[in-house]
C-alpha cells in the first residue's frame, strides 16, 4: 500500500499544526518535540513555523530505543537526578512564553519489561523538576499542542495484520489524516466548524452548572462532585497573551475538572491505556470520599498501582471528559494504544492534576486556592477511557433533579 498524495497531505498537516494548533505568531519562540524517525515532518513544521514569523524554532529529538537503554542500564539513583540542562532549557522557554508542539509517534510498549520501580521513580523525578512548565501549560499561560505521526512500532501495534511494515505505517497515517480532517478541502475551515459544534455543547453544560455527575454502565457506577463555577471547555483555548490555540489534534471532547473531594463508586476502563511505555488493560478503580481506595488492572497492574499510589495527588481525579460513541475515532473501530486518540473515542477521566482554567478565575489563583476550590493538585495527569455505547450519564442539579447528558453513549442534550 502506498498512500496517495502523501507528501501533499503531510505538508497540509504540518501547516495545520503550526497555524491552527499552536497558532504561531510573528516573534514567537517555538519548541518542537518529535521522534527522530519523523525528520521529514519535522522539517516541514520548522519551515512553516518560520513562514508564520517564528523568531526561533528549537527541536527536541526523541528516540525510544536510546531512552529504553538508559532506563535499563542506568542506576535508579541516577535516574532520579534531572540534568541541570533540562531545567535551564525549561526556564529559557518559560521566559520567552514559548509555544510548544509535541508530535507523538512512540512505540506504546517501548518500556515493556523495564523495572516498574525505575520507571516510576524516573517519571516522578522528571515531573517534579519540570513542574513549572506543566503548571504554565495547564493554566494556559502558553500555547501547546499535541499531534501525532505514524511511527513503525506504533503502527505495527495498531495494525498487526498489515501485509507489510510499509502498509502498517500508511494505514496509521491514513487514520491520522482522517481524524485531523486533512482530507477536507480546507482543513483549517473544517476545524473552525468542528470547534463551533463542540463549543455549543460546552455552553449547555456551563449554563446548567450541575453539582454532580452520575455515570452508569456495565462495570461502572460512579458519582462525581462538580466545583462551583466550573467551566466546560471544547477544542480551543486562549493563552495569557490572548492567542487562540488547540491543545489536542485530533480532539472530540468537551471537558472540565470535577471536585476532587467528591467521588464515590467504581469505574471500569473500556480501552487500553499506554502509560510510560507500558500497556495497561482492564483497569478497575474504586473511589470513596473523593479518593481512590483500590485500583487493579488485568495487565500492567503494578505499573497502574505505582501511578496511583506513588505520585502526589494521584488518588484524586483532575478531569472529566465527554465524547460520544459515534465520534469519528470511535467509529473507525481502531484501538490506537495512544491516549491522544483513544481518549477522543470515549468518555474518559484523568487521574491527578486538574487544569486551572476549569473554573472561573482559576488561572489567577494560587495552587492552594485552586485546591480549596476543589481542583486537584498533582505531579501527574493521566487519562483513562471508560466510555461505551452502553454508558449513561446524568447531570444532577442543586435541587436533586436529574438531566440526561448521555444515553447509550450519545449526547442527550
Amino acid at each position: 500500500m502506498v498512500l496517495p498524495n502523501f507528501k501533499e497531505n503531510l505538508a497540509k498537516y504540518a501547516k495545520l499544526l503550526v497555524s491552527t494548533g499552536i497558532n504561531v505568531q510573528p516573534g514567537h519562540t517555538v519548541q518542537l518535540t518529535i521522534g527522530v524517525e519523523q525528520a521529514e515532518l519535522a522539517r516541514l513544521i520548522v519551515k512553516e513555523a518560520y513562514a508564520y514569523g517564528a523568531k526561533e524554532v528549537l527541536v527536541n529529538w526523541l528516540d525510544d530505543v536510546i531512552a529504553r537503554e538508559r532506563l535499563v542500564n542506568v542506576d535508579v539513583e541516577l535516574l532520579e537526578q534531572v540534568h541541570p540542562q533540562r531545567i535551564t532549557e525549561m526556564n529559557y522557554l518559560l521566559e520567552r512564553k514559548a509555544s510548544r508542539l509535541v508530535v507523538l509517534s512512540e512505540d506504546p510498549g517501548a518500556y515493556d519489561g523495564v523495572d516498574p520501580e525505575k520507571l516510576s521513580r524516573n517519571a516522578r523525578a522528571l515531573s517534579q523538576a519540570l513542574n513549572p512548565m506543566r503548571q504554565a501549560s495547564q493554566a494556559n499561560k502558553i500555547s501547546w499542542t499535541l499531534g501525532a505521526a505514524s511511527g513503525l512500532e506504533w503502527a505495527k501495534k495498531v495494525f498487526p495484520n498489515a501485509a507489510s511494515d510499509e502498509e502498517a505505517v500508511d494505514l496509521l497515517w491514513d487514520q491520522i489524516f482522517k481524524t485531523c480532517r486533512i482530507y477536507e478541502e480546507d482543513p483549517i475551515k473544517a476545524w473552525e466548524e468542528h470547534e463551533a459544534r463542540l463549543v455549543a455543547k460546552a455552553k449547555v453544560l456551563n449554563d446548567e452548572q450541575f453539582v454532580k455527575l452520575h455515570y452508569t454502565a456495565p462495570g461502572t457506577d460512579l458519582v462525581l462532585g462538580m466545583p462551583k463555577n466550573h467551566l466546560w471547555e471544547a477544542a480551543g483555548s486562549v493563552n495569557a497573551q490572548g492567542e487562540h490555540f488547540i491543545a489536542n489534534m485530533p480532539t472530540e471532547e468537551v471537558f472540565t475538572a470535577p471536585d476532587y473531594r467528591v467521588a464515590d463508586g467504581y469505574v471500569t476502563s473500556t480501552k487500553p491505556l499506554s502509560y510510560n511505555g507500558n500497556i495497561i488493560e482492564g483497569i478497575k478503580v474504586t473511589f470513596k470520599d473523593g479518593e481512590i481506595v483500590d485500583v487493579t488492572a488485568e495487565k500492567g497492574d503494578e505499573v497502574m498501582k505505582k501511578l496511583v499510589f506513588d505520585n502526589a495527588g494521584a488518588r484524586g481525579l483532575g478531569e472529566v471528559a465527554l465524547v460520544p460513541d459515534k465520534s469519528p475515532i470511535s467509529q473507525s473501530g481502531v484501538t490506537f494504544f495512544n491516549t491522544l486518540f483513544d481518549e477522543n473515542a470515549s468518555n474518559h477521566l484523568a487521574i491527578g492534576q486538574a487544569y486551572a482554567f476549569s473554573i472561573e478565575g482559576g488561572t489567577e489563583m494560587s495552587q492552594e486556592e485552586l485546591k480549596e476550590a476543589g481542583l486537584n493538585r498533582s505531579d501527574v495527569h493521566v487519562d483513562f477511557m471508560i466510555g461505551s455505547n452502553k454508558m449513561n450519564i446524568d447531570g444532577i442539579r442543586e435541587d436533586g433533579t436529574r438531566v440526561p447528558i448521555f444515553r447509550d453513549g450519545e449526547w442527550a442534550i
